[in-house]
């Protein structure tokens, strides 16, 4: 265990120290500086970071994503149908409920609105659209056509949420499809998938296994969307006080570990609660494997509980102060470097290394993790500096998201359906809790320097949905290289055929 723990730490270091390089490489010049409490609160936070995700790693391979097979496989095989759908329903709502990263995003707007009520929305949306994503794996329907159908009634509802003078609503409600599947919710569900494809079988079960998560990101954008369309307009936005580095690091630091260790208890408890039924009731799994799935769950949380809370209260601060400064001294350097941030921020994403290492075992190889690591990078990248372009000209997130969707869409013609499916699975699990921590507040703080806290809504709210939307454009590309790549094989393989000398062709008469 010893073995495999080290070899999480020098994943997670590799992941974690571009993103602590940067800032420390900042400071050292004119265009940001922070004070001393600041760097050693960053520095803090990101050891605890490397451990957290290092920790929830292993936790992830040991506990979470065998749950989550043995539950798909075991509902499946009891042949009832009414079973599967409740359980999937109940569990994709309670999780959402519970997964901390919508939390971190529910509480940056409660001077807007009622953060509980957003949440039991975006949970409602997840566990109708969970139920939807299992049907298309036991009827065998296509990903691509259920994701163009939906797609369509989204934007149709974008539309009528303009037209109502809501627009501020928009940003908001697509940025809740990203955060939704988070650091809890994204290794269960993949592995439900996994589960459920196996025992239903068929030749495209690989295929199968992918599309849950595309799904579930739908679900909540619908939810909040209709929520928006009756809410009333007016949504002044103000700075959360998390945003400001405590004077009392450590306090601040206990503080909130406290309240994260029973944000976190609740929602593995109601896995586990989940979980001990089904094994009592359905699975039978032995005791060996009970004792591995305990162990990892250990992991899991405590290793959940560190990560949430180095980032809520070293990288939150760090982000909001990072995008104040460079927009206020060095504007011209915002967008380059979100760039460049958003590149690496997708390295420290704990999900993204569940979801990579699960798409190079599902396809055999043929999509490895390193190309996989390329294609989130550079979507991620070209997402946060767009999204600060965006902030500068202060325009609609339509602009983006309308042509954006539009292309992925498209590209899902001509790409097998494995990479569209691996592709929008990806587009939610790289919105992860980095992203709400730290890159959401850079942008609110670039936002509110160029143009104020009255545009924070609309301008600096979006940046989640566009780092979810890249990632579809470039995985799927990845996929038509790929498809491209081989035809040119085939071809020179046939010319060098039909091109070969007619004596060293070996004639049977």
């Amino acid at each position: 265990m010893s073995k495999v723990l080290l070899a999480k730490l020098r994943e997670a270091l590799v992941s974690v120290v571009p993103v602590a390089a940067i800032v420390f490489l900042l400071n050292l010049t004119p265009l940001v500086s922070f004070s001393g409490e600041e760097l050693v609160a960053f520095l803090v936070s990101t050891a605890l970071l490397i451990l957290g995700i290092s920790l929830f790693n292993l936790g992830a391979d040991l506990a979470m994503t065998p749950m989550g097979e043995h539950i798909g496989a075991g509902l499946t095989k009891s042949r009832s149908m009414t079973l599967l759908l409740l359980v999937c329903f109940a569990m994709g709502l309670l999780i959402t409920v519970a997964e901390p990263d919508l939390s971190v995003l529910a509480e940056q707007v409660s001077e807007v609105m009622n953060g509980t009520l957003l949440i039991v929305t975006v949970g409602v949306g997840v566990g109708i659209f969970l139920v939807l994503a299992v049907l298309k794996i036991v009827f065998r329907r296509s990903l691509s056509s259920m994701l163009h159908f939906f797609y369509m009634f989204l934007f149709a509802l974008a539309a009528l949420l303009a037209v109502s003078g809501n627009g501020n609503f928009m940003p908001l409600a697509f940025d809740s499809g990203g955060v939704t599947t988070g650091p809890i919710t994204v290794p269960f569900i993949m592995a439900l998938g996994v589960g459920i494809a196996a025992t239903v079988g068929g030749r495209d079960a690989g295929e199968n296994s992918f599309g849950l998560i595309a799904m579930c990101s739908i679900g909540p954008i619908l939810a909040v969307l209709l929520l928006g369309i009756s809410a009333d307009g007016s949504m002044p936005y103000k700075i959360p006080e998390d945003y400001a580095l405590a004077d009392n690091f450590i306090g601040k630091l206990l503080e909130t570990a406290g309240h994260t260790f029973g944000e976190v208890a609740l929602a593995l408890g109601l896995i586990v609660i989940f979980f001990a039924i089904l094994q009592i009731t359905h699975l039978k799994l032995p005791h060996k494997k009970l004792l591995q799935i305990g162990i990892g769950i250990a992991y899991t949380y405590i290793g959940l509980v560190v990560f949430l809370t180095s980032v809520s209260v070293g990288y939150m601060p760090i982000g909001y102060k990072l995008g104040c400064e460079l927009a206020g001294n060095h504007p011209a350097f915002v967008i380059g470097l979100a760039f460049l941030i958003g590149m690496v921020v997708v390295l420290a994403e704990p999900a993204v290394h569940v979801l990579n290492r699960q798409v190079e075992d599902i396809t055999g190889g043929t999509v490895s993790r390193k190309s996989m690591m390329i294609a989130l990078s550079l979507g991620v990248g070209v997402a946060i500096g767009l999204s600060m372009i965006r902030i500068v000209f202060g325009f609609s997130i339509l602009y983006y998201l309308i042509p954006g969707y539009f292309i992925s869409l498209g590209l899902s013609f001509f790409v097998p359906g494995i990479y569209t499916a691996i592709a929008f699975d990806s587009g939610g699990v790289a919105s992860g809790p980095l992203t709400s921590s730290f890159i959401l507040p850079f942008a609110v703080g670039a936002c509110c320097v160029l143009s104020g806290e009255a545009s924070v809504m609309s301008d600096a709210f979006g940046v989640v949905s566009m780092v979810a939307m890249t990632p579809l454009i470039t995985i799927q590309t990845l996929g038509f290289r790929a498809i491209m790549a081989k035809r040119m094989r085939d071809r020179i393989a046939m010319k060098r055929i039909l091109d070969a000398d007619d004596e060293q062709i070996i004639r049977f008469m």
